[in-house]
């Protein structure tokens, strides 16, 4: 159906025409998969039957002003609910609205929603068997006791976020992974996990990782400073993992990278952006045992020419490299970039300030480069082209 090709403000708008246009855009087919974006103010008694009609399943919350129940008592089949930023939304208002059973809610948002605390994750544990997401980025009240419930609720998660709960360590990384069975079986089906900023994080849970979370394929560790080189050891062996963010986590150095290489993991992307422990090594050991790379992120690493000399030649799968920042780079690196990794569509050159207008000819001339990041370079009058 054409209408189905509309955004969403224009499927609105083609409803208002007249009587046979307003039944044609209510199908249900021309609605799936759009998220209602509601500020729910004031009562409105024909909003969520009409959104029913629709068949709309995923509503994004703007504002809260009304009772969270208010919602899903409207929706009792809703497959995503996302709360981000409600930051008048507390324990007191979720436990109201989850008071029975949700098999249809597979997703939940509650990034930011500063006054949730471990009694909502009881809730959710106890009535959203069936969520597969669980967003709790800036949740800052959640514990070790939070994850402990989800662990023992929720089987079906397949990804969580965790960023910047700041509470949450080892003992509660080992909830998730099933390390105390005989209180929690844990997530085990957990593919994608975000654990960014995370200070109270250390190499235990990586252990606690590597021997539950088998399934795990998406990993973010960026700025957990309690990470370190032994950590990678755990992860080394992780043959489902495909990504991997170390970014600014300031313990980790080539030998971290050493470790990972030396394993058996299949990697499609690494992020170590801000390690200032990488270096040349780290370029060696890549090209050895994660050849297979098809994204890497080294911005702001003591890496030159002679890491990308020794990395080129081995990296046949490369898309997408961001090496801004790295200051010792110059046109020597970019040559050989450009020699070897023909296949890259991206890279990212931000702060480079060694390179020159004809280092930037021969890295323009790849050829399926479709995306070059070059920020504060700047040529010199005699170098701008005309």
């Amino acid at each position: 159906m054409i209408f189905s090709y509309l955004d969403v403000r224009d499927k609105g708008r083609v409803a208002q025409v007249c009587t046979a246009w307003r039944d044609a855009s209510y199908h249900k087919s021309v609605w799936r998969g759009v998220e209602a974006k509601l500020h729910l103010r004031r009562a409105n008694p024909s909003l969520f039957p009409s959104l029913q009609a629709r068949g709309i399943r995923r509503v994004q919350i703007l504002s809260l002003r009304r009772s969270l129940s208010y919602v899903i008592q409207g929706m009792p089949n809703i497959e995503s609910l996302n709360l981000s930023g409600c930051y008048n939304l507390t324990d007191n208002g979720l436990g109201h609205a989850f008071v029975q059973e949700i098999p249809s809610l597979r997703v939940l948002n509650l990034s930011l929603c500063k006054q949730i605390t471990d009694s909502s994750l009881g809730r959710i544990a106890q009535y959203l068997k069936n969520l597969e997401v669980l967003e709790l980025g800036g949740c800052s009240n959640i514990t070790n006791t939070g994850l402990l419930l989800i662990a023992w609720g929720l089987h079906r998660l397949k990804s969580l976020n965790l960023r910047s709960c700041r509470h949450v360590s080892d003992v509660g990384i080992g909830h998730l992974a099933g390390m105390t069975r005989s209180a929690a079986e844990g997530c085990l089906n957990l593919e994608y996990l975000t654990l960014q900023d995370c200070q109270k994080l250390t190499d235990l849970s990586l252990k606690h990782i590597s021997k539950g979370l088998t399934k795990l394929k998406v990993l973010n560790l960026s700025f957990c400073g309690g990470i370190s080189d032994a950590g990678m050891i755990h992860l080394s062996h992780m043959t489902s993992l495909w990504s991997l963010n170390l970014r600014s986590c300031d313990n980790i150095s080539d030998t971290g990278i050493m470790h990972l290489a030396m394993g058996t993991l299949r990697l499609s992307g690494l992020d170590v952006s801000f390690c200032d422990k990488i270096g040349d090594q780290s370029l060696a050991y890549i090209a050895q045992g994660l050849y297979q790379l098809k994204s890497l992120s080294l911005c702001s690493c003591h890496i030159s020419d002679d890491g990308i000399n020794r990395m080129v030649r081995q990296m046949h799968e490369l898309r997408t490299l961001n090496i801004g920042q790295c200051v010792r780079i110059t046109d020597k690196g970019l040559e050989l970039i450009a020699d070897h990794l023909t296949q890259l569509t991206g890279i990212d050159l931000y702060g480079c300030t060694k390179i020159t207008k004809r280092g930037l000819e021969r890295i323009t001339q790849l050829p399926c480069l479709k995306v070059l990041n070059l920020g504060l370079w700047q040529m010199t009058e005699s170098e701008k082209v005309r």
